[in-house]
């Protein structure tokens, strides 16, 4: 007798339930008698000629993990188990991805080879933060078909990027460090209140952990980028590019991209937590919409030298960008609206991303990237409406000028000049910038105080 586990009261976990008989997989009466006639056309005596077996296809390599699939303060979504396809060891860890896990112990694969932790323990917060970071970088790699290398991995370096989930102790930051070829997250409790508190823990947000792993991720691209002694706009690029890495891998899952049709009837710029980023966080600190919010209104004449406002500019103009093509894209009597936001999300972050390589090694300005997009849009032969929804977007952030009337199709082949631009010798403000854009190696603190000490030797 046939029988299952009945696990969703607590009250019968060890009753046991009789299969009804529609449940047990006999053969139907129209298969028997097809078995039968198939049985009685072969003549007596006549020998069966064996047919050949079809080689196995290989299993998938991977392991199953439980993860925040965004944000703690997103109810709609909340932890759910995830797929990561290829090896992954004891940590946990890959060949580009380990674990540092200071002070912990490394986490072990369960007898089925997953990563299943409970929710709210160390090893739960390693195995999320690991996994999100993968999570990232993999959709990078697809997103530009070639392998991806981390900043310092050159000359035949192949050291991975250490992961530290509770890296930062009491402090209310993240940051990606070169020299450490790491990630770091902090956790705090909320500021006024008691302060034995549930501690907030920034590696358990979708969106922070996306963020900095998108600052890391660009680095390797362009090294120069993340200096402060760029213009304003080119560390716009590096704090926008990873408000976008969490947006693009918010809108590769599946199941996110559902959840955001039906939170916002398909139109994006309802209120969704697609554009609201690290909400649990945003809320400790007052703010009514997380940290940031992609859905804006900035225009680059409005927000001077501040680099956090400045990459709103360059975040709104790409968010934008990806409703008016989904908006072009849908037809919903003949797809599934998620599948279409689906594929101009991974449309967009391609573009972005090209745009980006494309763009020069250093003094890179948005007017770079866009008219970028604008090149590779028509290269990839989309419709003439992507390039407007570019040219348009770009120019009402006052980016791109436009020499024609916005109503009229963007002219293949021209390049766009800057509207407002930076001014020469202008210094990046990053005081309300992430970690990542704080951290003194970025910001020439260590060479100030290597040349105070070389001058201290010289007496």
């Amino acid at each position: 007798m046939q029988t299952q586990t009945n696990g969703h009261d607590a009250t019968s976990m060890n009753a046991t339930l009789t299969l009804r008989v529609p449940y047990v997989p006999t053969p139907t009466e129209a298969y028997r008698r097809h078995r039968k006639t198939m049985r009685a056309t072969i003549e007596p005596g006549a020998v069966s000629v064996p047919m050949p077996m079809p080689l196995p296809a290989p299993l998938p390599v991977g392991a199953r993990a439980l993860i925040w699939k965004q944000d703690p303060a997103v109810d709609d979504i909340g932890i759910r188990k995830i797929f990561l396809p290829g090896t992954t060891l004891l940590g946990p860890r890959d060949a580009r991805i380990v674990n540092g896990v200071p002070g912990l112990s490394p986490v072990s694969p369960n007898a089925m080879g997953d990563f299943i932790q409970t929710p709210g323990t160390d090893a739960f917060d390693a195995v999320h933060t690991y996994a999100v970071v993968r999570l990232t970088f993999t959709m990078y790699q697809r997103a530009l078909g070639s392998l991806l290398p981390w900043q310092w991995n050159t000359g035949g370096n192949t050291d991975p990027l250490s992961v530290f989930p509770h890296g930062l102790p009491d402090t209310m930051n993240a940051f990606y460090s070169r020299n450490q070829k790491a990630l770091r997250f902090g956790d705090f409790i909320k500021p006024g209140v008691p302060p034995h508190s549930p501690r907030i823990f920034t590696c358990r947000s979708f969106d922070i952990v996306a963020h900095e792993t998108g600052h890391a991720v660009l680095d390797g691209l362009k090294p120069q980028w993340l200096l402060a002694n760029n213009p304003p706009q080119t560390g716009g690029l590096h704090e926008s590019f990873g408000d976008l890495t969490a947006i693009f891998l918010t809108l590769a899952q599946l199941d996110q991209v559902e959840a955001i049709i039906a939170q916002t009837k398909s139109n994006l710029h309802d209120k969704t937590f697609l554009a609201d980023l690290a909400e649990e966080f945003g809320l400790a600190l007052g703010k009514p919409n997380g940290l940031r919010n992609a859905d804006n209104d900035f225009k680059l004449s409005e927000v001077g030298n501040e680099v956090h406002a400045i990459s709103q500019v360059f975040t709104g103009a790409i968010y934008d960008i990806l409703a008016d093509i989904f908006a072009f894209e849908r037809k919903p009597t003949q797809r599934d609206d998620a599948a279409v936001l689906y594929e101009v999300g991974q449309y967009l972050c391609s573009l972005v991303l090209r745009a980006i390589i494309q763009a020069p090694a250093a003094v890179a300005t948005y007017a770079h990237v866009a008219n970028g997009m604008l090149q590779i849009a028509a290269q990839d032969n989309r419709p003439v409406q992507y390039r407007n929804y570019i040219r348009n977007r770009f120019t009402l952030r006052e980016v791109l000028v436009s020499p024609t009337p916005l109503t009229e199709n963007h002219q293949q082949g021209v390049s766009l000049a800057p509207a407002v631009q930076d001014v020469r010798g202008t210094l990046q403000n990053r005081r309300s910038c992430c970690g990542t854009m704080q951290h003194a190696e970025y910001t020439g603190a260590y060479e100030a105080i290597e040349r105070e000490l070389a001058e201290l030797k010289q007496r």
